[in-house]
């Protein structure tokens, strides 16, 4: 597997999904339009079907970044959400919600850069990107020492402080259709959590992520 092939897998999927209930929509706009700033610092605990994960964020990282992860979770967007790309010796990879219809209100909601103050080392949690100004609501974690991300404008917020553990015990199916086995992006965008479930039952997932300074 090259380099050059899997970096845009990184930045492909930022178009979808969320939660089912119309009052879940009206809030996700309403959250997105505030534009909330996150605290300086913050713990993000995700409570995953394999254990917690524990992400300390440091705003002065990247701000906008800290900005728009604080953001999601306040607002519900990541509770259900599948760990849908599982690469255990290069990035795991979530951020489509289970409803099309609430991820496409986020997918038209970009934020600018941020500066790549901090390395792509392992542990660390970075917005994936298709190019300037890209980054909506996928995330990764780096599982190794990823440093080539750097010059690809991949800006590191945050870092997990607990669970690296839990994620090398998250389920994969490999890398994403049509390089892998595991799932298509284009119907992780169209379907959300119901053509995963379908068809790639054995994903994890998080059930409740919340923050607390």
């Amino acid at each position: 597997m090259t380099r050059k092939p899997i970096f845009p897998l990184l930045m492909l999927l930022l178009v979808t999904g969320c939660s089912t209930a119309p009052q879940k929509k009206s809030e996700s706009v309403k959250t997105a339009a505030k534009r909330t700033q996150s605290p300086a610092t913050y713990i993000a605990r995700l409570e995953t079907s394999k254990g917690d994960i524990a992400i300390e964020v440091t705003r002065a990282l990247a701000p906008r970044g800290a900005d728009r992860f604080y953001e999601l979770i306040t607002d519900g967007f990541y509770d259900g959400t599948r760990f849908y790309r599982v690469l255990k010796s290069f990035v795991i990879q979530w951020g489509i919600n289970g409803d099309p219809s609430i991820s496409q209100l986020w997918a038209n909601m970009k934020i600018l850069d941020d500066p790549v103050k901090g390395h792509n080392t392992r542990g660390t949690i970075t917005f994936a990107r298709s190019g300037p100004a890209s980054r909506t609501t996928q995330v990764f974690i780096n599982m190794r020492d990823n440093r080539s991300l750097d010059k690809q404008g991949f800006a590191p917020f945050g870092k997990v402080t607990t669970g690296m553990e839990v994620l090398e015990r998250l389920y994969t199916y490999g890398e994403m259709a049509p390089r892998g086995a595991g799932p298509d992006p284009t119907q992780v965008e169209l379907q959300g959590n119901a053509y995963l479930e379908r068809s790639f039952p054995r994903l994890d997932y998080i059930r409740k992520a919340t923050v607390k300074p």
